[in-house]
C-alpha cells in the first residue's frame, strides 16, 4: 500500500515556457500576509504608509540572495560539480538565517536613509516576519525537504494529522518526522505570542529581540531532529550554534538597552530619530 503513495506535484502551473512553482507561490503568500500585517500595524504605530512596501523593494531580493549564499556556503559539495545549479533557488535550498541576515543588514541601512528608527520597524515587522517563516514551511512541505529522522507511519497517525501530510512524509520508502510543521506551528504560536506583548507595551526593540529569542529556542530543537542540517566541520550544527549566539546576544542586548538607552515604550515611540 505505501509503495503506492504519491508525492505532490512540485509545479503549480505551466504558463507556455514559464514553470510557477508551489515553492515560490507559497513564499509569496507568506511575504504577501506579513506585508499587510506590517503595513497595518506601521500605519497606527506612526510609520509612513509606504514604508513597508518601500522596504520590500530591497530586502525581498536582498533576502533571497542571501539565504542562498549563506545555503550554498554550507553545502558547498551540492554544486561543486555544476556550479550553475546555485541558481536553480525553486528546487529549494535556501537558509533562513540567511535571509534574516540579509534582511536585518538591509532594514538597517533603509531605516537611517529614511530616518526611522530600526528598532521601531524591526518591532513593528517582527509578527510579520515569523508569519512570512510559518506559511513557507509548507513550500517545503511540498518539496519534501527540511524532515527529520524517520518514523512509522502510525507515529505520524498517533499526532492526529491529515493523511495528505503523513503521505507526504513518505519519502524514498520512509516516513519521517514532518519538522516543517513542527516549526511552523511553533511559528504561528510565537506570532500571537507577539501579537499580545503589543499590548504590553515593551521597550522599543523588544518585541523584535524577542521574537529573535523565540524562534532560536525552537529552532535549537527542531534542528536536532532534522536530517538537513548544516554544519561546521563534522560535529556543530550551524543553526544550533547560531540560536544559541542569537539568544544570549538579545537577551544582553535588553539588559544593556534598559540600564544604558532606557527606550520608549512600544505604544508611545514615534519611530522617528533626529538627525
Amino acid at each position: 500500500m505505501d509503495e503506492n503513495i504519491q508525492a505532490i506535484n512540485r509545479v503549480f502551473i505551466d504558463i507556455g515556457p514559464f514553470t510557477i512553482y508551489w515553492y515560490g507561490v507559497i513564499i509569496g503568500l507568506g511575504v504577501l500576509a506579513g506585508y499587510i500585517l506590517a503595513s497595518r500595524e506601521g500605519v497606527k504605530r506612526g510609520l509612513p504608509k509606504d514604508i513597508f512596501a518601500d522596504l520590500l523593494l530591497f530586502a525581498l531580493p536582498i533576502s533571497i540572495i542571501s539565504a542562498r549564499i549563506y545555503y550554498v556556503i554550507f553545502r558547498w559539495d551540492q554544486f561543486a560539480d555544476n556550479p550553475v545549479r546555485m541558481f536553480y533557488i525553486w528546487e529549494g535550498g535556501i537558509a533562513i538565517h540567511g535571509a534574516l541576515i540579509g534582511a536585518v543588514i538591509t532594514a538597517i541601512i533603509f531605516a537611517k536613509a529614511r530616518g526611522v528608527s530600526f528598532w521601531k520597524l524591526a518591532d513593528v515587522a517582527a509578527p510579520s516576519i515569523l508569519l512570512g517563516q510559518a506559511i513557507g514551511r509548507w513550500g517545503n512541505f511540498i518539496n519534501q525537504e527540511v524532515y527529520g529522522g524517520p518514523v512509522t507511519r502510525e507515529f505520524l497517525e498517533s499526532l492526529q494529522l491529515p493523511a495528505f501530510i503523513i503521505d507526504q512524509m513518505y519519502i524514498q520508502g520512509t516516513y519521517y518526522h514532518p519538522t516543517f510543521l513542527y516549526e511552523s506551528v511553533l511559528s504561528f504560536i510565537g506570532v500571537a505570542i507577539l501579537l499580545w506583548l503589543r499590548r504590553v507595551n515593551l521597550r522599543e526593540g523588544e518585541l523584535f529581540l524577542f521574537y529573535v529569542i523565540w524562534y532560536s529556542i525552537a529552532r535549537f530543537f527542531i534542528e536536532g531532529i532534522r536530517l538537513d542540517y548544516l554544519l561546521i566541520g563534522d560535529v556543530l550544527r550551524v543553526a544550533q550554534l547560531l540560536s544559541v549566539v542569537l539568544i544570549v546576544g538579545s537577551l544582553a542586548l535588553i539588559i544593556y538597552r534598559r540600564i544604558k538607552v532606557n527606550p520608549p515604550g512600544y505604544l508611545e515611540s514615534t519611530g522617528k530619530i533626529k538627525r
